[in-house]
């Protein structure tokens, strides 16, 4: 049982606390509730060019990051979908050092247009070596608006176009920050060698000075219904063929999403995953394959992927990824095949929230959607996952008219 206190400072700052005395660490996690899902359409990126920025520094604090390593601590951040996360481990002698910086960032930003030049060729550089300069690299930018038309969710997290970070000024990201990047848009969490009565005179000491901004409101279109399947044929120099399916499912809260999260551990669940074992080892069709739930808070996606062997015929290995999961529509699962599985989900949950650091940010995570006490209970979710809901959860989203697919060819000749 991982036990938390939450509280809320007057500026609307929520602070959840988990005391570990088991640890001479301290883990900080600020989660801000703004992803690429609040970009307008013709200017994205910005939610993952804030997450550079601010490491860029303020007029109290120049270098963000020398301070830390002072100190003995070690930082990162990562942007999606849904929102940016920003966390820090140190000392727990040290943790006042993690208030100071947060909060002097979360405060105001060092806005000038030679942090900005800057911060926006680290993120062009990223975008050309991710997406543009490495084999399959475009294949989400393909994908995405194949299988999103209205939400903001067919663009990816770093951007629609490159040109829309090229292109931001000053203004519009001055008005991302005090739109967006605010005490009652966050979410603070301290988990380990810290007691609550610390966390909550350290946060409102170094937080609660910072005034409540004017939150953007945030009104997403909702995706239609998919009614008929979709595809799309790109070719690229790469090595071999690959093929690209994508189903719609519901949001992250839903009753379905660990049924579905079960069926992805199901087909790919590694080398003894039903996909591996039989078009990989049995068949030889795909020299890998994969499959995922992308876990967005709004309804979102299961994407699955392969790398075909040469010579293999990409239709040939569609029907093969077909007949694999019908027969997860027509069969029973096998008690030991679905006890396999929960294990496997259940040993790796309770190793995630060995660290401090996992905890932190799944507390933060779990508030934000609203059931915090998910941190205790996902696993009991997972476990009163039967067969039936199985085969009705796969008869209800993997659906051809569901579904779309990107048949990403290679246009390498081929040695005789």
């Amino acid at each position: 049982m991982i036990n938390y206190n939450r509280f809320t400072l007057d500026n609307g700052l929520r602070i959840l606390v988990h005391e570990d005395r088991s640890t001479p660490l301290v883990a900080m996690n600020i989660i801000y509730d703004v992803g690429s899902r609040d970009e307008d359409p013709g200017s994205t990126g910005l939610a993952h060019l804030f997450e550079h920025l601010m490491f860029g520094g303020t007029a109290h604090i120049p270098e963000f990051d020398k301070h830390l390593l002072l100190a003995g601590g070690e930082n990162n951040a990562f942007t999606n979908t849904d929102i940016t996360d920003y966390y820090i481990t140190l000392p727990a002698g040290n943790i006042e050092i993690a208030f100071w910086l947060e909060s002097d960032r979360m405060n105001l930003l060092d806005f000038s247009d030679k942090n900005l030049d800057i911060q926006k060729s680290v993120v062009i550089e990223e975008y050309n070596q991710r997406y543009l300069n490495q084999p399959y690299g475009d294949a989400m930018l393909i994908l995405r608006p194949l299988a999103y038309k209205v939400h903001p969710y067919r663009w990816p997290t770093i951007g629609m176009d490159i040109s829309h970070i090229r292109d931001v000024r000053l203004p519009e990201i001055r008005d991302f920050f005090f739109t967006h990047y605010a005490p009652n848009n966050a979410i603070l969490t301290l988990t380990g060698n810290i007691s609550a009565d610390s966390a909550i005179n350290l946060s409102q000491k170094w937080f609660g000075a910072i005034e409540k901004r004017n939150i953007r409101t945030r009104d997403l279109p909702a995706e239609p219904e998919q009614n008929e399947a979709r595809s799309l044929t790109v070719e690229r120099d790469v090595p071999v063929n690959a093929l690209y399916k994508v189903w719609h499912t519901g949001q992250r809260t839903s009753n379905d999403f660990y049924i579905l999260d079960l069926i992805t551990d199901l087909l790919s669940g590694g080398e003894s995953g039903r996909l591996y074992t039989r078009l990989v080892r049995q068949k030889k069709l795909f020299s890998e394959i994969d499959a995922y739930i992308t876990s967005d808070i709004d309804p979102g996606l299961i994407i699955l992927n392969g790398k075909l062997m040469k010579g293999v015929d990409i239709h040939q290995a569609e029907e093969s990824v077909n007949q694999v999961i019908n027969d997860l529509k027509e069969k029973y699962l096998s008690s030991p095949e679905m006890e396999k599985v929960k294990n496997k989900y259940e040993s790796s949950n309770i190793f995630s929230n060995t660290s401090i650091l996992n905890k932190a940010m799944n507390l933060s995570f779990y508030d934000l959607i609203g059931n915090t006490d998910l941190i205790n209970n996902e696993v009991d979710l997972y476990r009163k996952i039967d067969r039936k809901m199985v085969i009705e959860a796969v008869n209800r989203y993997f659906n051809p008219s569901n579904c779309s697919t990107l048949y990403y060819l290679s246009s390498r000749k081929q040695p005789k």
